[in-house]
């Protein structure tokens, strides 16, 4: 089995005359936090689409714990093991935390065309789910509209590991929430990281880059440019990697990396 959970090897994407992505490379490996950082239009969200299965590449592969995988659609690569928690965290707010953990996944029992939802159950895993992670929320029969917005995202992170999931990928983990919240995510995400998942997660919070990961990868106009280790890591180095001052690197016209 490959060292890396998952590889993306020269992936690239265009939307018409726009190239997202060009010939990019990330490794991610399981039991530690990887992060993609870049300036809005990087390519970032573009990327972590198609290892989600959103968006197929043009040209180049990703490979899942060493096997070449090509998903068409998200529910694929859910199947694969890899889970998504989007800023918009895909929650339903007039339903409650179980029904939200359990969504298109629902337990039924009986038999041929008379099936009833076996809830007890599902409330039941529910509440184991959210304890595997240390998530102290008053009871899952509550409603997601009801919840804090750490308490919301604390609900999708559990949701996202709680399937068998083998990575997990969160897109701005905490940018809508406070110091006290955040700081409960970010004890979420190691907890997923000694769980030995894979976790990828995009931030402009640089500062809390530094804090959580293990390796990152800078992109800039649908490149990756440089690759950080934990020891390297400087949250203004970092800005200026992305802004192009560090080691006077520019894009020229064509979009490639002059020297």
């Amino acid at each position: 089995m490959s060292e890396y959970a998952v590889a993306c090897h020269n992936v690239s994407k265009a939307f018409g005359s726009v190239k997202a992505l060009r010939d990019v490379s990330i490794t991610a490996k399981a039991g530690e936090v990887t992060a993609i950082i870049g300036d809005n239009g990087a390519g970032k969200s573009t990327l972590i689409k198609i290892v989600a299965g959103v968006e197929q590449a043009d040209s180049g592969h990703i490979d899942l714990f060493g096997q070449q995988v090509d998903f068409t659609n998200p529910e694929e690569a859910r199947q694969a093991g890899i889970e998504t928690v989007y800023q918009t965290l895909g929650l339903i707010e007039d339903l409650t935390i179980w029904q939200n953990l359990f969504l298109n996944r629902e337990i039924v029992t009986g038999f041929g065309p008379i099936q009833l939802m076996n809830k007890r159950v599902m409330r039941q895993r529910s509440h184991e789910m959210l304890t595997a992670l240390d998530v102290h929320i008053p009871s899952v029969r509550a409603r997601v509209r009801g919840l804090s917005g750490g308490q919301r995202q604390a609900v999708a992170i559990s949701r996202a590991a709680g399937w068998s999931s083998r990575v997990v990928i969160m897109d701005e983990p905490t940018a809508a929430l406070g110091v006290r919240e955040s700081a409960k995510v970010e004890e979420l995400i190691e907890r997923l990281k000694d769980k030995g998942l894979a976790v990828i997660v995009i931030s402009h919070n640089f500062d809390q880059v530094v804090r959580l990961a293990d390796r990152v990868w800078v992109m800039r106009q649908g490149r990756v440019i440089a690759e950080l280790s934990q020891e390297e890591l400087d949250a203004a180095q970092m800005v200026a990697l992305i802004t192009g001052a560090a080691k006077g690197d520019k894009l020229n016209e064509s979009g490639d990396l002059d020297d």
